[in-house]
This record gives C-alpha cells, structure tokens and sequence, in this order.
C-alpha cells in the first residue's frame, strides 16, 4: 500500500469508504474551485494516474468526484492529498455541505459585485471632472492630486475585497505552480493599484483607479452568472430524491409499526403503504389490493391494479387500498436512485461541453503574459524609464482583459432570457442557447406536453340524460384520475352517502335506493374492454351499463408547432411510456409519422443515446418523472411549468401556460442569439488584436487602456440588446 500523504481536512476519509463486489471500493469527495473543463481533466487525470484507482469522475455541477479503487492497493487519504496537491480542496462528500458551499461562493461573488459598484459610481465623481480638467487645463495640481487621494481611498480598500475571487484563484494556482485566467487579472489589477498609487504621490496627473474598480466590475458580472447559472444543474438529482418517501412504516413480527427513515429500510422488510402515500423503495407487493398512479414513472396515464405479488418501483402513488409492501432494495439502489444517478450523467456531459468563450481564452494567459513581459523588456532595452517600461506593460494586461471575451456569452444570455421570459420561456442552463441553436431533432414525449396531461371526458355529448350527474356523485367520492375527469365535467354537486370503494376495481354506493357501481367493465358484470381508449362504466340498478371514454387533448397549437418545426427542416419523434393506441392517436392527430410507446425512463434515455450516434443533436421536450434520464441525456432539453419538479430541473428550459410554440419560439431566439454571439467573438478578437499592439508601442496610458477595455464591454452588450429589439418571428 502507498504510504499515505498529510491532509488537510478535518474529516478522516477512510471512514466514507463503500466496498462493492469483488473488493472494489468506493469514496465520493466534495471537491471545491473546479470551474471549468479544463480543471475536470486535470483533477480526474491526476487521479487516475495514482497506482491502483481504476476510475474517478468529477461532476462540475454538484462539485462530487467519485473514485474507485481496488482493495488495500492504495489509502483514501492519498487520493485526498492528490487533488490538494493540484491546487484544489477536497473532503468526503456531504450533501448538505455541497449546498452550503455553492450558497456561500454565490453570496459572496453578489457582495464583492455590490462593492465593486460601489467603488465605481463614488470614484466617478473625482474621475470625471479630471477628465474635463484634462481637456482644457483649468484644475489646479493640489486640488488634482486630492480627488486622487479620494479615489484611492475608495478603490483600495473596494479592491482588495472586490477582487478576493481573483487573488485567491491566482494564488491557489500559483502556489502549484501553475497558473489560470484569474493570475493576469490578478496581476494587472494588482500593477495599476500600486502604480496609481505611486503616480498620486508624485503629484502625477494620470491614475487608475477607476480602471481598477470598472474592471474588477465587469469580471464579476461574469463570474456570478457563470456560478448561478451552473447552480441549476444541481437541482435535479435533489428534486428526484425528494420524490422519495422520508420515512416508512416498518411492520415487526408481533404486528405492531414503526416509524424508520427511509435509508434504514433493508431488503426483507415489511412496509405498510396507505391510500395516498407514495412507495419509498422498490419492492413486492406482499398483501392488499389497490391501484397505483404510476404516470410519473412510467408515463402510464391509466391507474395500474396493483396486487400480491406485483412489482412496484419507489415514487409511484399507491390511490386507493392498503398495501403491504416486501422491499426488495435499500433507498439508495432504489429505481428513482437510478434515475438520479442518469440525470447526474447527462449533467455531467453538459458540464464537460466546452463553450466557445472557455475555447478562445485557454490561450488568453500564456499570450498576455508574454505579451506584457516583451514589452516591459523591450522597452527597458530602448532606455525608457522602468516606471515607462512598467506603465505599457500594465497597459498591455489592462487593455487585453478578456472582459469583452468573458461577456461575450453572458451578455446574450441575460438579454435573451428576458426575451424569452416575457413570452413564457424560462432560460435554466448557461450553455442552453448555444445548444439550442444546433438542434436538427426534436424528441416530444406525449402526456403532459403534445397533450395537456388531464384526462378529457369524450362522449359527453353522447350520455343519457340524467348520467353524468348520477356517476358524479360516485365520482366525487374518489380520488382516481378518470373520477376526477368525471367530476370535473359534472361541475359541483353533491356526493352519495354511502361511498365505499374497492381497490383495483371502482367506486359503489346506494342511489335512490338501488344499488350503483362505476369502475372497471369487468367489475360490474360486462367484458373486459379491448378498446384502445381509457375508460369507465356506470351501472345503476338494471339499467344498461352506462360508458364513459376518455381521452387526454392535444394542446390548442400542437398541429400548427409541428407544422412549423417542420418548415425548419427538424425531424420530430415522440417517445412516450403511454399505450401504443393511445401514442399512435395523438401523433397522428399532430401530424407526426415517427413514435414509439410503452417506453420505460432507461430505453427513452437509450433511444436518445441511438440518437447520437446518428449524429443528431436532440431537443427533449418531457415532463414526467419517467422523461428526467432523457432530459438530462438530451442535447439540450425542455419542460413544461406543469412538469414535475425533478423534470424541471434536469431540463434546460421551462415554458408556461398552454402553448407547444414555445418550442418553436426558443429554437428561433437561440439562433439570432448564436448570430449575435459570433459577432461579440469577432469583435473581441478585433479588438484584441488591434488595441494590444498600440499598448505595446506605448501610445496608450493604462487609463486610456482601462477606457477602451470597458469600451468594448460596453459593445459587445449593445450588441447583445438589440435582441431585445427584434420582432417576434412567426414561421
């Protein structure tokens, strides 16, 4: 075994150890200051590099690095030290303190923004009239040199707060030497302060520190929309597992109960599940009889029967009787843990996706640096001074300050999602638009999004007289979904007395004296039903048995969004876990020709997968429990404000209200938004490669450099407004 390493943690690492079969073991570790592909590659390398770790995989998004190993061939405690000695903290992951800290590292970028701010509107209030000054000569040197004394009073103390996210990334990553974006920035704030500070004692007439606080400014407007936008990717897995029952009923042998925590529940066990409770592992149905809503799980619209000895998966609704459930796993091996575990994937492939921005500023610190450093030198070789030499190399790192690169991406995205947020459409992912734009397929599950996921009484207008009102008032007496439907159509009213209802069958009572009954076909005396519709009967004494059909209606625009798509060149597929009949009725009535039903979450998510392979960069648009594993695979994904939790968050965009042409209406913005993107890169790139040189040449004062740097800031966010000023497209 490798000796192992000091660490610097307060926890013991080998007490987080899980062994697996085969002696393989396992060790999650919180990992912190990981913010880009670049820091992922470096970590799980230098991981794997250790003898004896057969895996390691870092999750941006939630900070969790899972390593696996074989046994006794290496400590825990090393692989804890290997990442510290990359330049990054870690420790045994805990959830809650995963949380805790994202919370904090936000809180924290919004005060050293507020700061920053601050500094900028009060320092511009001594920096203005020296401009003015400056043009026409009129201010005198004393009174000069005390608005500069003001403005350092301001800036220095603003500064060494504003900029900690920034010295504390440069020297984390010097301290390994080696260095990141955050190590020029660092450098040149730290250069102009000190010179600023120098010119305003020697009674200079330029200073800098306005440029200090602009530029501190608009790197942070950056980094906070970078760290709340990667903050919803980690909501999902949470939303998933929240599903999960907190605690069970545990029944002993003397057949008394008690209470436990979920995660203490082992296979073998014995739950009682009541009407209304959702099931909190995976497990066998022992005794009882009832019926289950598994429409989140499965997609399922219709109530499943639910009886000894069938197999019921954690997260589904038990409805109407009480069970007696054998589980069969622990909370943690459970299917909605499975499902967690997809969508933590799926995140973890976007979290890798490298943006363009990330693409163009990897070269960003090894060029500006021996940028800055060639034209100190060559400017000490021409016999300048070295307070010159040092003003045009603080001018270079000034000037080449990726603020316009860095606001590229996030300028557009802020314009664009108020865009998209006044027509309904709520912008979740950083990276989203950028996706979007590249979509060629479009993959629509059915209940819940080409429909609006309610049961719709069909043959209303075909019932006797007098029908509808009598099932009523069985109906209003339970809580299954078709009653609810029927309920609804009827309006208020009242409800039968004497309701008794019969899990996995229907719903009696007494009317008028004689008995009634709605529920199954086969309950009240008929056939069982081969019709593909969903449906009830109502008998009501001798009277002929009485029908009711039902059936969930597409959304008002789903005809003419996919018409749309189409006349886009988008092939369009639905994949649902619903009936074959009822799949193939609504992809017909929406004018698709490609659909596939009875899909459980995993062959969605491999349908997806399939996808890929072809080359096609697949929007998913879902919005049950059973769509999150696709959501999260997906390209990029989609879900409506009616979707459950979980699928809201492993999606990328959430639109509200009733209408499909959101979709249609987001792929849109995301390409105007890609056009404007480019043309913010194109000019960072311009900008870039025309004002460094006149900063090397020494024609510019790190002043006139901090004006053209915010300059371009400024540019690049005109730029990315005029999207607000565009009409809304209609194809």
């Amino acid at each position: 075994m490798e000796p192992p390493s000091p660490v610097s943690s307060a926890a013991d690492p080998r007490a987080f150890v899980q062994e697996g079969p085969g002696g393989k073991l396992t060790i999650d570790l919180l990992v912190r200051g990981a913010r880009c592909a670049g820091c992922l590659r470096k970590i799980e390398n230098g991981v794997t590099d250790l003898p004896g770790v057969s895996a390691a995989r870092l999750n941006l998004s939630t900070g969790r690095l899972c390593v696996s190993w074989t046994q006794d061939r290496i400590d825990p405690r090393t692989i804890v030290q290997r990442v510290i000695d990359l330049g990054y903290s870690a420790q045994p992951f805990d959830q809650g303190e995963g949380h805790s800290q994202m919370d904090h590292e936000g809180r924290q970028l919004l005060i050293c923004m507020a700061v920053a701010a601050f500094a900028v509107m009060n320092i511009m209030m001594f920096s203005v009239p020296i401009w003015s000054a400056h043009a026409n000569g009129e201010m005198e040197l004393g009174t000069r040199t005390m608005f500069h004394w003001i403005s350092a009073g301001i800036a220095l103390p603003a500064a060494a707060y504003a900029g900690l996210p920034f010295f504390k990334s440069a020297w984390a990553a010097l301290s390994k030497g080696r260095a990141n974006m955050d190590v020029p920035i660092s450098l040149g704030v730290l250069l102009a302060s000190c010179l600023s500070v120098y010119e305003t004692a020697r009674g200079g007439e330029h200073a800098y520190f306005d440029a200090v606080a602009m530029l501190l400014f608009f790197l942070l407007i950056g980094r906070y929309l970078d760290h709340a936008l990667r903050q919803k990717a980690r909501q999902a897995a949470r939303d998933l597992l929240a599903l999960q029952a907190v605690t069970a009923a545990r029944l002993n042998q003397d057949g008394s109960t008690t209470s436990v925590a979920v995660g203490e529940v082992c296979p073998g066990d014995r739950l009682i599940i009541l009407p209304g409770d959702r099931i909190p592992v995976d497990g066998v149905i022992h005794d009882g009889l009832s019926e289950g809503d598994l429409s989140l799980l499965t997609g399922e619209t219709a109530p499943v029967v639910l009886g000894v000895g069938h197999f019921i998966r954690a997260g589904a609704l038990n409805l109407s009787g009480r069970l007696i459930l054998e589980a069969t796993a622990r909370s943690d091996d459970s299917f909605l843990a499975e499902i967690a575990r997809l969508v933590d994937m799926g995140e973890q492939s976007k979290s890798i996706y490298v943006r363009w921005a990330d693409q163009a500023a990897r070269y960003y610190v090894p060029v500006v640096h021996s940028a800055a450093f060639l034209t100190c030198v060559v400017w000490l070789l021409l016999g300048a001074e070295p307070r010159v030499a040092i003003l045009n190399a603080c001018a270079v790192l000034i000037i080449t300050c990726p603020c316009a690169l860095g606001l590229a991406v996030p300028a557009v995205q802020v314009v664009a999602s108020g865009r998209l947020f006044k027509q309904g459409i709520l912008l979740k992912s950083g990276d989203a638009l950028e996706r979007l734009a590249q979509v060629d397929c479009v993959v629509f599950d059915k209940t819940g999004v080409l429909t609006t996921g309610q049961p719709h009484l069909l043959n209303y207008d075909q019932l006797p007289a007098g029908a509808l009102e009598q099932a009523a008032l069985l109906a209003r007496g339970s809580r299954h979904p078709l009653a609810r439907s029927i309920a609804r159509a009827a309006g208020p009213g009242g409800v039968a007395s004497d309701i008794v209802e019969v899990p996995g069958c229907g719903v009696e009572a007494t009317l008028e004296g004689q008995a009634a009954r709605l529920g199954r076909a086969d309950w009240i005396g008929l056939e069982a039903a081969t019709s593909q519709e969903t449906e009830l009967y109502f008998k009501f004494g001798d009277k002929p048995a009485i029908r009711f059909a039902f059936d969930d209606t597409l959304r008002a625009d789903c005809k003419a969004t996919v018409d749309q798509l189409k006349a886009m060149g988008i092939r369009q597929i639905v994949l649902s876990g619903d009936r074959a009949g009822a799949v193939r009725s609504a992809a017909q009535a929406a004018g698709l020709e490609e659909y596939y039903s009875e899909l459980s979450p995993f062959e969605k998510a491999s349908h997806l997968d399939r996808l890929k392979a072809e080359g096609m960069k697949v929007l998913m648009v879902g919005d049950g429990l059973n769509d999150t594993p696709a959501l999260a695979k997906a390209f990029v994904s989609m879900a409506p404000g009616s979707a459950a939790d979980a699928s809201q968050s492993a999606a990328d965009l959430v639109f509200q209200g009733d209408r499909l042409g959101c979709v249609q209406e987001a792929l849109v913005m995301a390409q105007r938004s890609k056009a404007r993107v480019m043309e913010n890169f194109w000019f960072a790139a311009f900008y870039n490669l025309i004002a460094a040189p006149i900063a090397m040449l020494g024609l510019i004062t790190p002043f006139i450099a901090a004006i053209a740097m915010s300059s371009s800031s400024i540019f690049v966010t005109l730029n990315a407004l005029r999207l607000a000023s565009m009409p809304r497209k209609r194809n």
